[in-house]
């Protein structure tokens, strides 16, 4: 089957021969053909497989007839990241050559000022994440009533990761006539029926196994401390001992070990970026360039670079921390080989991560190999590192010594010579020696209330503590009392 066959316009076949494709990918020849006749399309396939291009192309062919007015775009594509947006919009300026549709990116990190203007002339395609989508909608600079198309890409990740809440304001502000499309890699039970609820009697359009891996990518499991400096001299030797290593992604579950790792291999000698939902949108762009051009071969990233992102030629992918997600290990490994090509894939795992593991062999259907031994093969010392085994070594001779100095301490101390006790007996003063101080019983009342309203004072246990006034009375209480006579 070629493209000609699916019905696209000629506009659109032209711009993807001088793209250099021939024949549509399965998702791409079993999903377009129900999008150009207006259908509802859930699609579900592989990452890598083109999804993108498969509602791209027809929507192109549909944006022909007909023109956009100020703040009332024509049709909205949602994504859960910048980065997943701003490669959109290089897909429709890819295919889209031969066609005259302003296509605008509403994402955050960008000027309201400068999307206001592009809202304002007119927009055909509206590309955006649902947060900055809301703010231009609140701020009553964008109008939803003329949308005749909704895509809702990476379905799972939208619903799944806290967008529900925005993904149906969107979804009431838009006309309940519309058509709409998923796309995703990964469409779980439960996000299925959230899924439901937006579309209207849809075309499923699977062409693969969900949440299954691509058949291209070598999965390999390496075990490791849970020791953070111990995993960095586990990803370290990882690195350097990779065949074919052109370029790679590394993986890590929170924001702060992205930049803690990336800072870790730059000191070691690598050349590396970080990318992380943290960074402005210059900087993570920035990185993302470098990355693409092979200026940086080595990106530790979040799994904001995991959901959609389209670089061909990535070789290797290490996840230095394993998902928790079983969905995201499908995402994460799916930026190795893609488009046929081979790609390799190492998790570090560590003891604690069984659970995590075998929801991941669970989801995929398959066991995943290990490479030079599983957990069981960890020695006692695997805590060690090779940052920090000189400094516990020498810890442990500091320790002994401590330890002989404070035993020879106690044989001194035990031992004590006729000179010491001498020492230790009171030497004759010629002073007077001062008188003992009485007991407390000895002592006057009036001396003792004193003490013991001195702020510290406590009494002692022997007996001598007095109840209530004690033996002191004020003299007010031994005023004879005059009775009036009645």
């Amino acid at each position: 089957m070629s493209f000609a066959d699916l019905g696209l316009s000629d506009k659109v076949l032209q711009a993807v021969a001088a793209a250099g494709y021939t024949e549509p990918t399965p998702i791409q020849a079993n999903a377009i053909p129900h999008v150009l006749a207006r259908r509802d399309v859930l699609g579900i396939a592989q990452t890598g497989t083109g999804k993108t291009a498969a509602f791209t192309l027809p929507m192109l062919t549909m944006l022909e007839s007909g023109r956009a007015r100020a703040r009332m775009p024509r049709t909205l594509i949602l994504e859960p990241t910048r980065e997943l947006a701003a490669q959109v919009v290089e897909n429709f300026e890819r295919y889209g050559t031969n066609h005259k549709l302003n296509v605008a990116l509403i994402i955050g990190g960008v000027s309201f000022a400068d999307q206001d203007a592009k809202l304002m002339r007119g927009t055909d395609v509206l590309i955006a994440t649902p947060g900055r989508l809301l703010d231009h909608f609140e701020r009553g600079k964008l109008l939803l009533t003329g949308v005749e198309l909704l895509v809702i890409d990476e379905a799972d990740r939208m619903l799944d990761m806290g967008f529900i809440p925005d993904i149906e304001r969107i979804v009431k502000m838009v006309p309940f006539t519309r058509q709409t499309l998923f796309f995703s890699a990964t469409m779980p039970p439960e996000i299925e029926r959230l899924a439901d609820m937006f579309l209207s009697n849809p075309q499923r359009v699977e062409v693969s196994r969900p949440a299954s891996a691509a058949t291209t990518i070598e999965q390999k499991l390496v075990a490791t401390s849970s020791e953070a400096a111990v995993k960095r001299d586990t990803l370290r030797k990882l690195i350097r001992a990779a065949d074919e290593l052109k370029n790679g992604i590394v993986f890590c579950n929170r924001k702060r070990d992205v930049a803690l790792l990336q800072r870790s291999l730059a000191k070691h000698g690598f050349s590396v970026a970080a990318l992380h939902g943290d960074m402005d949108q210059r900087a993570r762009m920035q990185a993302l360039d470098g990355f693409r051009s092979g200026e940086v071969p080595l990106l530790v990233a979040s799994d904001v670079a995991a959901r959609g992102l389209d670089i061909p030629a990535v070789s290797h992918v290490f996840n230095f921390d394993i998902p928790h997600h079983a969905e995201d290990y499908v995402h994460r490994i799916g930026r190795t080989g893609r488009a046929g090509r081979a790609g390799h894939a190492f998790t570090l795992v560590a003891r604690g991560d069984e659970r995590s593991l075998s929801a991941i062999e669970s989801l995929i259907g398959q066991p995943i190999p290990w490479l030079d031994g599983d957990l069981g093969s960890l020695s006692g010392d695997e805590g060690e590192s090779e940052e920090s085994r000189p400094r516990r070594r020498g810890g442990r001779k500091e320790s002994a010594r401590g330890e002989a100095r404070a035993e020879g301490g106690r044989r001194v101390r035990g031992r004590r010579s006729a000179s010491d006790e001498k020492a230790a007996e009171p030497l004759p003063s010629s002073e007077p020696r001062a008188e003992a101080p009485r007991r407390s019983s000895e002592r006057p009342s009036h001396e003792r209330a004193r003490e013991s309203r001195r702020p510290g004072h406590r009494h002692d246990d022997d007996g001598d503590t007095p109840l209530g006034l004690g033996e002191h009375v004020p003299a007010f209480l031994m005023r004879p009392v005059k009775l009036k006579k009645g």
